[in-house]
């Protein structure tokens, strides 16, 4: 029997609660399947604060990148938030993301048809929505050094450093071409060449490359333009690739289309190959919401999907991805919501609004069901496909 490494990341707020209904999913479906899961539980962000100091060990660096995959619930939360504070939560997110060379974020978008009631986007501007941002991790103005305040005869001045080598876009803008040929071959390149250097280069570089996939249909877009574009004809993009900052924002924004941020997952990956796949980071993009922390209250479908990219992207288990995907599908169409997903009208006919422990047993009900989600009329959210 194969037995796979997964580590876990609970993180804080939410995080312990959304992840522990991933690995519910994930330890059914081996059960199910006839693998093993190993997991190494690693403490970081507040919590790793609290404990040690740090927001994350050079310790647990190297644990976790012995292991085939990482799953990841979200960290920080106002308890931690001090603007002058030496250390930070999200320094374990940039200790993960610059220590294990991830740099490119998966985000996909799509939208699950009893879910459009929920969304505030006209019905008509949701149709044929599936899209894919691939968001550059490991540079740009959250890594560029100088990073800090200082005092002047002035007053005081903050300074972030933008900064993007060649190298650096080169490497995740091949990828999103190599994703985009595996989709519906359109690539949308994210930027403001017409006020920064570094997105310069980014144009000159996706231009250089293009010569490379003939077979892709390649767009330059202000990255202003975008963001409203984004609403207004959301339908109209397939791969759209951008650096840091830009994809930060894009992604949380296209999370309105959904309906809700809880239903978005994300996979963060590098050029590393494990013996089962590409080593990779899964995380949902909401945030730890503090505020539901212990109540039962948050969606898990978002990191439930980001295990289902795990199984596809990290495990190469294709069809246990397909039917993690199918059976939230199922549970959606079921007329199961999480409080996030209620219309906004705040209709409920027809719906059961459980919380995340119910949610996740009616997703886990639904795996055998759709253990080939071929065989299930229902679509689910097939996310983050494509060749690579």
């Amino acid at each position: 029997m194969t037995t796979y490494r997964l580590a876990s990341i609970g993180g804080d707020g939410v995080g312990p609660e959304v992840t522990a209904a991933a690995r519910t999913v994930l330890d059914a479906v081996a059960r199910r399947d006839g693998f093993g899961v190993e997991w190494l539980d690693v403490v970081a962000g507040g919590a790793a604060i609290d404990a040690y100091g740090t927001a994350f060990r050079p310790e647990d660096l190297d644990a976790v990148a012995a292991c085939d995959a990482i799953l990841l619930g979200a960290v920080g939360g106002p308890r931690w938030d001090d603007p002058a504070a030496r250390v930070r939560p999200e320094q374990a997110l940039f200790a993960l993301r610059g220590g294990l060379e991830l740099f490119a974020n998966l985000r996909p978008v799509t939208i699950l048809p009893a879910l459009v009631p929920s969304s505030p986007v006209r019905p008509e501007v949701l149709e044929g929505v599936d899209l894919l941002i691939v968001r550059e991790l490991t540079s740009g103005l959250y890594f560029g050094r100088p990073s800090e305040q200082r005092e002047t005869p002035e007053g005081r001045v903050g300074i972030d450093t933008l900064w993007y080598t060649e190298g650096e876009i080169r490497r995740v803008v091949r990828l999103a071409f190599e994703l985009a040929r595996g989709r519906r071959r359109r690539l949308t390149s994210v930027d403001k060449a017409n006020v920064l250097a570094t997105s310069r280069l980014w144009r000159t570089v996706v231009d250089e490359l293009r010569g490379e996939y003939a077979d892709v249909e390649v767009n330059h877009q202000l990255v202003d333009s975008c963001a409203m574009l984004l609403v207004r004809r959301p339908a109209s993009f397939d791969v759209l690739v951008t650096e840091n900052l830009f994809g930060d924002i894009l992604s949380d924004e296209a999370a309105v289309l959904a309906g809700s941020l809880g239903m978005l997952p994300s996979a963060s990956l590098g050029e590393r190959r494990t013996a089962h796949g590409r080593f990779g980071l899964y995380e949902p993009i909401h945030g730890s919401a503090p505020d539901i922390a212990g109540h039962d209250l948050a969606n898990p479908a978002g990191t439930i999907l980001s295990a289902a990219m795990l199984l596809r992207w990290s495990l190469g288990l294709e069809a246990a991805a397909a039917g993690v995907e199918a059976a939230v599908g199922a549970a959606i169409a079921d007329g199961y919501r999480t409080a996030d997903l209620v219309p906004p009208d705040g209709d409920r006919a027809g719906l059961h609004v459980v919380g995340t422990r119910e949610m996740t047993a009616a997703i886990v009900e639904r795996l055998d069901a759709h253990r080939d989600a071929r065989l299930d009329a229902r679509p689910g959210p097939r996310v983050g496909s494509g060749a690579a």
